[in-house]
């Protein structure tokens, strides 16, 4: 399947759960949320939120940062709807859109993302994260709280079932390994791999 056909699928499909129940489902994931802005160990003025969704990992991000500026960036509008009413939305420029067309702009001290870029494959998330390492300024962070492959058998299975639709919604999640060579790949030095509250999660950190 395409990339922007996919892009259009994940937006159909996550535009129902902003209807549905998707903050109640992510409470459970918001000590893995919590983790990115917990991992931050530089000053921070401006931001961009990959995969944004309703805003809930930027609930504790303005508690620590409050004079910070987020570029939220998320393919649902109506995620995005939903972050527009929280109490800091006037501190975010809210984008929908695909990562692979936005402009992230330049000289960015961090690029975070929680539970949105295991919708991508390898080659796929090459092409990213090369984008996010020259949208940040020296020094500058990539934060990735996300869900990760146990075994390259189980990141196999995902890609089989995305490949062949055996689900309406398949989630194609990486081995740490794969995560760590796109990151040396892009760039990326002085990585990290942590381990928020949510066992099958991985928070990497990466320093340009």
């Amino acid at each position: 399947m395409e990339l922007s056909k996919r892009n259009l699928e994940n937006k159909e499909f996550f535009n129902e759960k902003a209807k549905d129940d998707y903050d109640d489902v992510h409470q459970e994931f918001m000590n893995t949320k919590k983790a990115l802005t917990d991992s931050i160990d530089i000053d921070v003025k401006y931001v961009v939120d990959l995969g944004a969704g309703t805003g809930l990992e930027l609930i504790e991000f303005f508690k620590k940062y409050p004079d910070a500026r987020v570029k939220a960036i998320d393919l649902s509008d109506g995620m995005l709807e939903v972050l527009a009413t929280r109490p800091f939305a006037n501190k975010v420029d809210i984008v929908c859109g695909d990562f692979f067309e936005v402009d992230f702009g330049k000289d960015n001290d961090v690029v975070m993302s929680t539970s949105a870029l295991h919708h991508f494959l390898y080659e796929e998330k090459l092409r990213l994260y090369k984008k996010i390492y020259e949208c940040l300024r020296d020094g500058g962070l990539f934060i990735n709280s996300d869900y990760t492959a146990s075994s390259i058998e189980e990141e196999k299975q995902g890609i089989y079932n995305y490949e062949h639709q055996i689900n309406r919604h398949n989630d194609t999640p990486l081995t740490v390994e794969h995560e760590l060579e796109l990151l040396n790949q892009a760039g990326f030095k002085d990585i990290e791999v942590g381990q928020p509250e949510k066992e099958s999660y991985k928070l990497f950190k990466a320093r340009k």
